[in-house]
């Protein structure tokens, strides 16, 4: 049997809706910080470099260290998220954008490949495409909406999941959050029967991210616990797909343990709920959180559509998509 936390956590990580977190989680980007990154800026336009090479290191950027510093901090000890509270996108071109978010999360740890074909900055809108089990579309590239899931849930899962929010949809589009431990807690305490289940291996369906000859599905836990911190990879529509491109039936147990997280992480005053502005970027602890987002309408004109730029950090494993 795998090591299973077995008691109530009341960290400041195991928050709900209605707890009051330090200003929500908003972190300001002050003065000092702008100026650092206007600095930055001008010396990214007279030196022209892709993106993904560019190193905070060549840059002299004091104080957003320190408040990266402490978003990381917060990230690993905290509440496990922060939204960082913005970048003039309003001034800025679109690749200007990226440039200084990139910068600011590499002070965070490794940023690692999003795609199997090693993409480092995934621009996160709808393609008009539907996802389905085997089809190889991603949510992020659509305009339904999300269940609560981490990120890259059937691999090695990033430690931090960022969005740059660069255009808002015309309706729709909200950004929800939850505590994994508030979540486990939760099934400790009214379904301990049913919580082993959630850290035996689940088949995953893999998007098809992965080598053309390679498998459609892995096979891992929800739920693991190293004796200090519990890591969760969440995705209950990659597991209902992998089942289905098993042509496995789910039994009893492994179905009542899933429908009934399921109604936990949707019981009413548990998430949050956040309203993206353009230049603010969410940075979330995707072994901690879960996060999501609703269903969207975008604007007719093809430039306003909804748009954030997504970057992952994993300080763990190599730099390539499958760790």
């Amino acid at each position: 049997m795998p090591r299973m936390l077995d008691f109530i956590v009341d960290d400041p990580v195991a928050w709900k809706s209605k707890t009051m977190l330090p200003n929500d989680g908003l972190v300001a980007i002050d003065k000092e910080c702008q100026a650092e990154l206007d600095a930055a800026l001008k010396i990214i336009q007279d030196n022209p470099m892709p993106i993904i090479a560019l190193d905070p290191d060549d840059f002299e950027l004091p104080a957003c260290r320190q408040m990266m510093d402490g978003i990381k901090e917060t990230l690993n000890n905290g509440i496990g998220f922060a939204i960082l509270d913005a970048l003039p996108v309003d001034r800025l071109k679109e690749e200007e954008s990226k440039a200084l978010y990139w910068v600011l999360l590499s002070m965070l740890g490794n940023t690692v490949a999003q795609k199997w074909d090693g993409l480092l900055i995934y621009d996160v809108t709808d393609t008009g495409k539907k996802s389905g089990p085997g089809k190889g579309v991603r949510g992020s590239k659509t305009n339904q909406g999300q269940t609560y899931h981490t990120d890259n849930s059937y691999n090695l899962p990033p430690n931090y999941v960022s969005l740059l929010c660069l255009e808002t949809a015309k309706e729709g589009g909200l950004s929800g959050l939850i505590s994994f431990y508030t979540v486990h807690n939760i099934m400790l305490e009214e379904y301990s029967e049913l919580l082993p289940r959630l850290y035996e291996p689940f088949w995953y369906e893999r998007h098809r991210e992965h080598a053309p000859n390679d498998d459609l599905v892995s096979r891992k836990p929800m739920f693991e616990y190293d004796g200090k911190t519990l890591g969760v990879s969440l995705g209950l529509s990659r597991i209902n797909d992998g089942y289905k491109l098993m042509n496995e039936t789910l039994d009893i147990e492994t179905a009542t343990a899933l429908d009934t997280l399921d109604k936990v992480l949707e019981r009413p005053g548990l998430g949050k709920t956040f309203t993206f502005s353009p230049g603010q970027i969410q940075i979330v602890n995707n072994r901690k959180l879960g996060h999501r987002r609703t269903a969207f309408i975008d604007w007719d004109e093809s430039s306003r559509k909804r748009h954030l730029a997504r970057i992952w950090i994993r300080n763990e494993g190599k730099r390539f998509y499958m760790g």
